[in-house]
């Protein structure tokens, strides 16, 4: 989806900067707290983007840390602005960002996090500001920091869907192997997980299955190809969402066919990530260090 989203822009236009978080992994304790984990978790994240065929010439990657380490005299006097107008309550309601709740008890340093998130948008110059809907809060906080400071023009905040879990348990968790597909699944994994995937029939709402086809699939290949016996409909390409909702509502297209296909579109898309982290040697022995890591909430 980041690729996708990216790849819109840059046809666009825009140059598009991904802030790779490292110093942000660090206060919000992901891989423990550990920097050098954080960075080869970044790294592999980068390599996983540059697969799926990000346009790169028109993407610059920056490392949180070094940025800010390069012009701190810049970044932290924003930081502190942006802490400054704004009391504790109110920089509490963006934990989401974090994946935390505003009942979970939180460090200093995660506190600390909503502020910088904001300052970001503002020392990356960002015209255009494109995250997921979970990060929309601190998006918010940007837009009402300009109105504070009466600066102009105020950020554009781009928001994409956050995709469901594949369990039917409401958003993904990358640490519930069996509620998201990894880019790096092999092509049993892939088909196993979705078809195990929460998928009741004729129930597009809140249909994990439904939404990997209008948010992946049907803008990847501008079309969703459905092979199946002549017994059972026979083959069909959906290219707009509204058939496949109609087709799937009234039975008409049943879950099973939804997901076989699903799966040899999904396995389309990853074979070149899979293809790049066996034969590069570099990305092989970077992969092999990030599975190796625990999950840290």
């Amino acid at each position: 989806m980041k690729s996708l989203s990216v790849n819109k822009l840059t046809k666009a236009g825009c140059t598009v900067k991904i802030w790779v978080a490292d110093w942000f992994a660090q206060l919000n304790n992901k891989m423990g707290g550990s920097l050098e984990k954080i960075r080869n978790v970044g790294q592999y994240m980068i390599e996983i983007w540059k697969a799926t065929g990000m346009d790169n010439e028109r993407v610059q990657f920056l490392w949180s840390s070094d940025e800010i380490n390069a012009k701190a005299d810049v970044y932290w006097p924003l930081v502190m602005d942006i802490a400054r107008r704004n009391n504790l309550k109110r920089i509490i309601r963006c934990c989401q960002i974090m994946g935390r709740n505003e009942s979970d008890e939180l460090s200093a340093a995660q506190i600390l996090y909503p502020c910088m998130q904001c300052a970001d948008i503002f020392f990356l110059k960002a015209d255009i500001c494109q995250l997921g809907m979970d990060q929309r809060k601190v998006n918010m906080l940007a837009r009402e920091y300009s109105d504070e400071v009466k600066r102009k023009p105020k950020p554009i905040i781009l928001s994409h869907h956050m995709l469901s879990g594949l369990t039917g348990q409401g958003k993904m968790s990358k640490s519930d192997p069996n509620s998201a597909i990894y880019m790096e699944d092999e092509e049993a994994e892939v088909n196993v997980k979705i078809k195990k995937a929460f998928c009741p029939p004729q129930v597009t709402k809140e249909n994990p299955c439904i939404e990997y086809v209008e948010y992946i699939i049907l803008p990847w290949f501008g079309r969703f190809e459905v092979l199946r016996k002549e017994q059972d409909g026979g083959d069909k390409v959906y290219e707009s969402m509204d058939d496949i909702i109609t087709d799937y509502e009234s039975g008409a297209l049943h879950p099973s066919d939804l997901k076989s296909n699903l799966s040899k579109a999904l396995n389309k898309i990853l074979q070149p990530v899979r293809d790049h982290f066996k034969n590069n040697a570099e990305a092989a022995k970077l992969l092999k260090k990030v599975k190796a890591y625990r999950v840290t909430k």
